[in-house]
């Protein structure tokens, strides 16, 4: 038994979630989430607590079974508190503004890059180097952390480049010049 998957999901008060065969929505004060989750996996609703269950123990179904556990979880988290990913912007000339729902970033390039907001998405500019979006779905806020931050990844030789706030960056040694 996949150790994710027996566990009980905990809903909160003020979280409403919705079973329609395969097809879930959970409601909450953050906004509304819906999702088409595979036929064979069986998601049961008992007062505060949904459970997943699995028909049988073959491979399909023990792989489905923590990976629909933990997506219901996500959405139950998403619309209750939500998620954020934070950016931090390292060298020197790079910078983050914001005008409208329109973030401008420089980075170095000859031209400014514009960044559009995505439905669901809210992007925050607390600082010139800092940037935070938020959002309920957490797919969605790792998809779009992950295409700002492949904008101008890391380097490990100066550490210059878009970076998670959590992310380390293993440094190398430059070349040195023969004497």
């Amino acid at each position: 038994m996949s150790r994710i998957g027996k566990k009980p999901i905990v809903i909160p008060a003020g979280v409403e979630v919705t079973v329609d065969g395969s097809y879930v929505k959970v409601k909450g004060p953050k906004g509304l989430l819906e999702r088409q989750f595979h036929p064979d996996m069986k998601i049961v609703v008992n007062g505060n607590e949904a459970l997943v269950e699995r028909p049988s123990d073959e491979k399909d179904h023990r792989s489905l079974h923590g990976t629909t556990r933990s997506v219901l979880s996500n959405m139950v988290e998403g619309v209750s508190n939500g998620f954020t990913k934070n950016l931090d912007l390292v060298g020197v000339g790079y910078r983050a503004a914001k005008s409208g729902d329109k973030v401008t970033l420089s980075l170095g390039f000859s031209h400014p890059v514009v960044l559009d907001n995505e439905e669901g998405i809210e992007v925050e500019v607390p600082a010139p180097t800092k940037l935070i979006i938020r959002g309920i779905d957490k797919e969605v806020v790792g998809a779009y952390a992950a295409r700002v931050r492949a904008l101008r990844k890391p380097e490990p030789y100066k550490g210059k480049g878009i970076k998670y706030e959590t992310e380390r960056i293993r440094r190398k040694v430059g070349k040195t010049g023969k004497k």
